[in-house]
């Protein structure tokens, strides 16, 4: 599994608006959805500081990711643009893969 965690602290009068489009049915889901391979997005908000947010994004494996990016690439810019306002400053927290919790280390 690949994962991608982007953290926002999002202006108190955008809140909902953010989590309209970045919850788990919100304008981004729908534009993933468009691949082979995404596996769902899970948006989490802080307990005491409610415009601080994260965001995980779940693709199969890397390949998944890049091949979404070359085929919806375009749309991917177009809404991020168009989204700009409600979420600008978001910060990638990590990209990359999952590792089973009882896997054996490296």
């Amino acid at each position: 599994m690949y994962a991608r965690v982007w953290e926002y602290e999002v202006q108190a009068g955008e809140v909902d608006a953010f989590v309209s489009a970045y919850r788990a049915k919100g304008a981004w889901a729908q534009l993933f959805a468009r691949a082979e391979g995404y596996a769902g997005t899970q948006l989490f908000r802080h307990v005491d500081r409610p415009s601080h947010l994260l965001t995980v994004d779940l693709w199969a494996d890397v390949a998944c990711w890049q091949g979404f990016l070359n085929r919806w690439g375009d749309d991917y810019g177009e809404l991020d643009h168009r989204l700009h306002g409600v979420a600008a400053g978001g910060e990638a927290v990590i990209e990359g893969t999952t590792q089973r919790a009882d896997a054996p280390a490296d």
